[in-house]
């Protein structure tokens, strides 16, 4: 995709909606020289909403408005919204437009070969929707605008435990039916190949049965053993490190002590429920399966505390380091694998 050589990955950055704490985690993020230093950032969004967001963040946003040294590359989209400010702590139309606007803009650029990654700052469903996206969840948005056919899968990752899920933003009514033995194998060969893409090796990953006590050899259900372990053991006969399937009560307390790299889980809470308990304030959600790494904080919006200056800012430093450390190693600047078995630095 690359079509200059630079030293270092070339990142979008969008501000999510701009009704919650996304403007001012950016402000934060951006305000940090490590940051900087790590990546040649494009910043996608407009002068109003960038002073605002380093108002709220307590720092300025210092930027550029035509290409030069400096930091960062403003793409500015002032044009393109409303007069005045967003409305705050609300999901509005407005603000989802801005959002899928800014988002289209970063997969445009990543089109033509001029950045490396995506990393946006939380998004509102509620926003995306009342603005016209007729998709699920900003996945299926994504995969409509970059043409994928391929298997997708929301993966959350924390220090040291990444997740990806047979299936996502489904009720539990449909889950049954998307819990099939290609399924399995396809989300399995996902999470092995974004662990691979992230620096490990030969990631050990482990799978969740779907029905209480793993199914009690057919007691509670037959998932386990006609659909998940058949699967699973195929996807170890080629050549990936999985075992499975295991209780998903008791799984994660394994790999909370480290004997697992990553968890396939069969449906959304599943795994997010777990990963939010072990780690709310650093999860970061990337979206796998797509021909570059788009990463996001795993947390909301966050109405509630939008403005105030107190929005936690380990998620989007983990996503953007995440980010960075992929497209680094996808386009062969960073050589070798990791001397410990760790996620994103906090």
């Amino acid at each position: 995709m690359r079509t200059t050589t630079t030293p270092r990955p070339r990142i979008a950055v969008t501000l999510g909606d701009p009704a919650g704490i996304g403007p001012e985690l950016i402000a934060a993020l951006l305000s940090r020289p490590a940051t900087v230093q790590s990546a040649d950032i494009v910043l996608i969004s407009d002068e109003a909403e960038l002073r605002m967001a380093g108002e709220d963040a307590g720092t300025p946003v210092t930027y550029r408005t035509e290409p030069a040294d400096g930091f960062p590359l403003l793409h500015d989209r002032s044009a393109h919204r409303p007069a005045g400010p967003f409305e705050r702590r609300k999901a509005t139309a407005a603000g989802g437009r801005w959002a899928l606007g800014n988002l289209r803009t970063a997969l445009d650029m990543a089109g033509r070969g001029e950045v490396d990654a995506i990393v946006f700052a939380p998004l509102n469903k509620t926003s995306l929707h009342l603005a016209g996206m007729a998709e699920s969840d900003e996945l299926r948005w994504f995969e409509e605008v970059l043409g994928v056919t391929g298997f997708t899968s929301e993966l959350n990752v924390l220090p040291g435990l990444w997740t990806a899920r047979v299936t996502s933003h489904v009720s539990i009514a449909e889950v049954d039916a998307g819990i099939t033995h290609a399924n399995v194998k396809k989300a399995g060969r996902l999470l092995d190949r974004v662990l691979r893409d992230s620096g490990l090796d030969a990631p050990r990953i482990a799978v969740c049965a779907l029905n209480p006590h793993a199914g009690e050899n057919g007691a509670f259900g037959r998932h386990e053993l006609d659909i998940i372990g058949p699967a699973t053991a195929e996807l170890a006969a080629e050549g990936i490190a999985v075992q499975g399937p295991f209780p998903s009560d008791t799984i994660f307390l394994r790999a909370k002590a480290g004997e697992f790299d990553g968890v396939l889980t069969m449906y959304h809470d599943q795994g997010q429920i777990a990963m939010k308990l072990m780690g709310f304030d650093g999860g970061v959600t990337i979206a796998g399966g797509l021909p570059l790494p788009i990463c996001t904080p795993a947390h909301g919006t966050a109405f509630e505390v939008t403005g105030k200056g107190i929005a936690n800012t380990g998620s989007i430093q983990n996503a953007f380091d995440l980010a960075v450390r992929i497209a680094g190693r996808q386009a062969g600047r960073v050589e070798g694998s990791l001397e410990s078995r760790t996620g994103p630095a906090a």
